[in-house]
């Protein structure tokens, strides 16, 4: 496995050997499989991604599991079902108008809340249009774009408790989600109605509060229910990785960010206790 800057060329050895790594993907997306379909689709959107993030000169990297996966099995980790793609909050207003334009005629979409009243996430998605999933949260099921996705995630300087403190604000949206009172309609409505005041209001709050702290590390934008930081160190300048045979954008430093963001990353997980995102998936 290879992780290349302009300037030098690192040698990282895989975990896993090739013979055990062949036995966990034909034990969980044997070739055909409606999961190892999924995982050449998501690839097929990376590739595109990957070629309009390029021409626009828009930083990205791989993150989290797809990094995981990267480093510890040279593509997909054999049951994953989604891709993380992480960019920098300065950037991610011209990644969101650069792939608006670029997913036009194409059988891709662009998922904001702006392009998808239903979709409440403060993150977008690089959706597929030739596909229908269902998440096992249920969330989902006011979204217009339901197909197979790309998590673009965003990310910026915030103190943990201000970021803690968002996600609670924002957490009142899956309460509602959760009472099963309300119609779609209603839904659309009342999640629409916590995710503005949160975005005009209570984010931007949020944001200058934190920068009387300076914080040094980054962590996910105000409202991503996710609380785990990355060191700019680790991140800058970027390299790149071999995931699938393809090279795409990665953290200067993988095997840090990993130990930051999983501990130990090079341990498998027990896989008898596998769960995935998706609860039905169907292909048109």
């Amino acid at each position: 496995m290879y992780f290349c800057t302009e300037k030098n060329e690192t040698i990282i050895k895989m975990v896993l050997s090739e013979t055990e790594n062949a036995a966990l993907r034909q034990r969980f997306a044997p070739e055909g499989s409606t999961l190892w379909r999924q995982q050449q689709r998501m690839l097929e959107m990376m590739v595109w991604l990957d070629d309009v993030c390029r021409r626009h000169r828009i930083p990205y990297w791989l993150g989290s599991g797809t990094l995981l996966g990267a480093v510890r099995h040279g593509g997909f980790i054999p049951w994953d079902d989604d891709v993380d793609i992480e960019f920098r909050r300065e950037d991610y207003p011209r990644l969101l108008q650069v792939l608006s334009q670029e997913t036009a005629g194409t059988d891709y979409a662009l998922q904001t809340h702006d392009t998808d009243p239903g979709y409440f996430f403060t993150y977008a998605k690089l959706r597929d249009r030739r596909s229908r999933l269902q998440e096992q949260t249920g969330y989902d099921r006011i979204f217009t774009y339901q197909g197979i996705y790309l998590d673009l995630f965003v990310l910026e300087p915030m103190t943990k408790p201000l970021h803690w403190l968002s996600n609670r604000t924002f957490g009142i949206i899956y309460k509602v989600l959760r009472n099963p009172e309300y119609n779609t309609q209603q839904l659309i409505r009342k999640t629409d109605s916590i995710y503005r005041v949160n975005m005009r209001f209570v984010f931007p709050l949020l944001r200058l509060l934190s920068r009387l702290f300076s914080p040094r590390l980054l962590t996910y934008s105000p409202g991503i229910p996710f609380e785990s930081q990355r060191d700019p160190a680790e991140l800058f300048p970027l390299s790149t990785v071999v995931f699938e045979g393809h090279r795409f954008s990665a953290p200067h430093n993988p095997e840090a960010y990993l130990r930051r963001m999983f501990g130990n990353w090079q341990r498998l997980p027990d896989i008898d206790k596998i769960s995935t995102h998706t609860a039905r998936l169907e292909f048109t």
